[in-house]
């Protein structure tokens, strides 16, 4: 993993639990195109996009709103 990657992990965790690795992984792969463990830090503001969007689909709005403004602020 990058550094990013690893910040993006602890920082998700909270949110996310036993599945963030797995959402991050899929997260960058479907929507950046690359492995999680590539992720650099000038990605966050779209990958920020895409986990928000996507976390909203499985956790309340406010907490995935909150979670992707806390990655794009990394």
């Amino acid at each position: 993993m990058s550094a990013t990657s690893d910040k993006v992990m602890a920082l998700s965790k909270s949110y996310l639990g036993p599945a963030t690795e797995s959402f991050l992984a899929r997260q960058c792969k479907t929507h950046l195109k690359i492995e999680l463990s590539a992720l650099e830090h000038a990605q966050l503001k779209e990958l920020a996009k895409w986990v928000e969007s996507g976390a909203a689909l499985i956790m309340d709005h406010a907490k995935a709103t909150e979670l992707g403004h806390k990655i794009a602020a990394l």
